[in-house]
Formats: structure tokens, C-alpha cells, sequence
């Protein structure tokens, strides 16, 4: 059944995509298998060119694909740039590693012990549809770089950007069958990862529930899995923070997309102390964010992804429960929600749940003990800010906090020199940084008798 893509923003429909079956997946794959022996066939000098050329059709295309995510996603113009641009960096960062995969020699008796780092085979990777370009880079460009081919399946909301990235694959002088997107059901195609033993690795990014349906299918093959998953993430502002900057940049923590982040801080903790103070200054910064037409530059925050998504959001917030305080949205067709801030207790569903919308809870704590303890009160821990001017404070807590990627006064989670991933439920391995290709081998070591 075709599936009809929908502007986010005024619910025109964009374009309609024909999902795969799992046989189109199977074929997919074994053009994949095929293509992938010549692949690591190729010097790695070679290979690293090639990547270079793929990241070069990316950088000619920046408009283009800025335009397609506005269009498919309602992200903001100025972001989707940045997300374009991002898939060009991270094809750029990995197209070095080709060359720099590098082996040990290993000191023993009798002999020379050498090791290799060989490709998997066919990746198989699951993208969201909250940033459908980048997480799709994160997973097959480093997977390339390594020596492997990738079938990648996007979301089935936001598939576009990913079809167009598998073009200019193409078009660059990728080998034919290297690189494929095929969109359709996780049921169907992301399940036939899963099982086709062919398929060495998933990596998957999406909810916690769905990932460990995939781990559970991985094991009965033994297959590798990288899972990034939900997150509930904490921002702690300590009495003695920049309370200003601190307020000024906590909308932008967790409205960023709309909230449709797994990094979101969505549960701001404050210094009682400071508590009240921190409010009468996030109250402007909140109102102040800017939500509208995606294809205005001005505009800091664009719509929900699809109709059911905004419902689920709203159903966190009936009647207006623990609301302080609201930003605007935009009248009319589109899926909009304002940014909305709450203070629940700690124990209700909006303190605990990963609501994936522009929605932040705020609460107080007493200590350093109790914010530890409260931040990781969760079974999540993907990301977070801490905001202090002690020094010590702030690596005391990063150190204390069960979270893979913190921050100290700033909202950065991602960049592709470095690693991200999660603890606890939210996820297993790591994804970028210098190390991330070596996901996608195996060691193979090699003793060679002298003797």
C-alpha cells in the first residue's frame, strides 16, 4: 500500500512512497552482499576517495536536501541546513578512516602476531524520523569507511532525504547496490534485518520498546546490534550557576525540533534557592522562542512530525494539568503545540515518560545529593547539562550522573569527532567518534610461526 508523505507544517501532501516487501528487502540485501566483496576488495586509498566524492555530491545538493527535510519533516530551514551539512562533515570525518584502520602487532614467542580489522559484511540500519539525515550518516558512513555495505530503511514518515542521499551515492560513483534505502514497515523490512542472516549488524535508533524486540531477535543469530534509544534527560542549575544564560538557553535544551530529541533536557532541576528567581527568567526565554513557518529563517522551532504524534504529546498535558506557563503556535492546518512548561511531581507521567514533544518539567532540589539522585532516577540515560561555576561541582556530578553524553554549562550532546551513546535503557554501543568504524569489524588475528 503506497504510503502519502505529508507537509508537517500545512498538511499538503509531498509526495507518495511505495513501501518494500520483504522480498524486494531480501533482494536488496543480497545486492548488497555482492557488492560489498568488491568493496573490501578496494585500497583503502580508493575507498577514502570515494567517500570524499560522496561527501562532495552531498555539499553540491545542501539546498536541496535542506528544502526536502523542511518539506517532509518541518524542520526549520536554518536547521535542516545544518543537518545536510552534518551528513557532508560526517562522510568527510570517516572517509579518513579507510587508511587508518589499523592493526597490532602483537609481541610472542616462536613468531609474528599481527591483527586485521575485517568488514562484518551487509549492515543492515533503522533510522527515526526526528533527524532522518543525520542519524542515517551516523550509521552508514562509518560502516562504508570500514569496508561494509549498508540497506538502510528510514522511517516510514520521513523517508525522503534518505531516498535522495542514496541517489547522489549513485551519482557520486558508488558501486552499484553498495548503498540502498529501502522505505516500508519495520514489521516487514526492519524485521527481515533482523532475521536475514545475511545481514551481520542492525543499528537502530528509535524507542526503547522496539529496540529490545530487536536485541531479542539479534540474539537468536548472535547478530551484533548498536540500539540508540529513548532518553529523559536532566539539566541541573546549581545556585551558584550563570542563572541568566542558564535560563536564556534552557527552551533551546529541549524545544529544539520541536522536542522531538532523545537528548531533550526534559526535566529542568534548580536549586531550591534559586527556584523561583529561575522561573521569572525562563518564563521570557520560553515565550521568546520563535514558532512558525519552517521555511522562514527567523523561525526557531516548526511543527510535530504527523497528527499522531501531536495527539500523544498533548495526551501528557489533559486539561492544562501542572502547566506554568506556555509559549505559541502557530493557528490553522499543520501539527503544532506551543512550548509548554510544567511542574509535576516527580513521580507523575510528565517526570518519568519520554514525551517527545516541546514540553519541559521543572522541579526543585535541596543538595548535590538529591539532584544526583533524582537525575538518575530513570531508566533512561542518553544525555544532559549541568550549570555551575565550581569547576569541581560540575566534574563531580558529570562523574556522578549515569548518562553517556553531559555537558557543563552548554546543551551540546552530538558532535561526529566524538562518541555518543547511552546507559541504561537508553541504548547499547556507541555511535561517531574516532572509533566508530571498528563497530563494523571484526579482529582477526594472525600468528605467522618464524621458526
Amino acid at each position: 500500500m503506497t504510503r502519502t508523505i505529508v507537509n508537517p507544517a500545512d498538511e499538503r501532501i509531498v509526495a507518495t512512497v511505495e513501501p518494500a516487501t520483504v522480498e524486494e528487502a531480501d533482494a536488496a540485501i543480497a545486492r548488497a552482499a555482492v557488492a560489498q566483496r568488491d568493496w573490501a576488495a578496494v585500497a583503502p586509498v580508493d575507498r577514502a576517495r570515494a567517500l570524499r566524492r560522496f561527501a562532495a555530491a552531498v555539499d553540491g545538493a545542501l539546498e536541496e536536501l535542506a528544502a526536502l527535510e523542511v518539506r517532509n519533516s518541518g524542520h526549520p530551514i536554518v536547521q535542516a541546513r545544518w543537518e545536510a551539512g552534518h551528513v557532508r562533515d560526517v562522510l568527510e570525518y570517516y572517509s579518513a578512516a579507510p587508511e587508518r584502520l589499523f592493526g597490532r602487532q602483537i609481541p610472542v614467542a616462536g613468531g609474528l602476531d599481527v591483527t586485521f580489522q575485517e568488514p562484518l559484511g551487509v549492515v543492515g540500519v533503522i533510522t527515526p524520523w526526528n533527524f532522518p539525515m543525520t542519524i542515517a550518516s551516523w550509521g552508514f558512513a562509518p560502516a562504508l569507511a570500514a569496508g561494509n555495505a549498508v540497506v538502510l530503511k528510514p522511517a516510514e514518515w520521513t523517508p525522503l532525504t534518505s531516498l535522495r542521499l542514496a541517489e547522489l551515492a549513485l551519482e557520486s560513483g558508488l558501486p552499484e547496490g553498495l548503498f540502498q534505502v529501502i522505505p516500508g514497515k519495520g514489521s516487514v523490512v526492519g524485521e527481515r534485518f533482523v532475521t536475514n542472516e545475511t545481514v551481520r549488524k542492525v543499528v537502530f535508533t528509535g524507542s526503547t520498546e522496539v529496540g529490545t524486540r530487536i536485541m531479542a531477535g539479534c540474539a537468536e543469530q548472535v547478530k551484533r546490534v548498536t540500539l540508540e534509544l529513548g532518553g529523559k534527560s536532566a539539566n541541573i542549575v546549581f545556585a551558584d550557576a550563570d542563572l541568566e544564560k542558564a535560563a536564556a538557553t534552557a527552551p533551546y535544551g529541549v524545544f529544539e525540533n520541536a522536542g522531538q530529541d532523545c537528548c531533550a533536557r526534559s526535566r529542568i532541576l534548580v536549586e531550591r534557592s534559586v527556584y523561583e528567581r529561575f522561573m521569572e527568567l525562563l518564563e521570557p526565554a520560553v515565550k521568546g522562542v520563535v514558532v512558525g513557518d519552517p521555511t522562514d529563517e527567523a523561525t526557531e522551532m516548526g511543527p510535530l512530525v504527523a497528527a499522531a504524534h501531536r495527539d500523544r504529546v498533548r495526551s501528557f498535558v489533559p486539561d492544562d494539568a501542572d502547566v506554568a506557563f506556555r509559549g505559541s503556535a502557530p493557528d490553522g492546518p499543520g501539527f503544532w503545540y506551543p512550548p509548554t512548561v510544567l511542574t509535576p511531581s516527580r513521580t507523575a507521567p510528565t517526570a518519568t515518560e519520554e514525551i517527545f514533544g516541546p514540553v519541559v518539567t521543572v522541579f526543585p532540589f535541596d543538595d548535590e545529593a538529591d539532584a544526583v539522585s533524582f537525575a538518575n532516577a530513570s531508566r533512561y540515560g542518553l544525555s544532559g547539562s549541568i550549570w555551575t561555576r565550581d569547576i569541581g561541582r560540575g566534574i563531580r556530578v558529570a562523574r556522578s550522573v549515569e548518562s553517556g553524553n553531559l555537558s557543563v554549562n552548554s546543551h551540546s550532546s552530538v558532535r561526529y569527532a566524538t562518541p555518543f551513546g547511552g546507559f541504561k535503557q537508553s541504548g547499547l554501543g556507541r555511535e561517531l567518534g574516532p572509533d566508530a568504524p571498528l563497530a563494523f569489524t571484526e579482529t582477526k588475528n594472525v600468528f605467522i610461526a618464524v621458526d
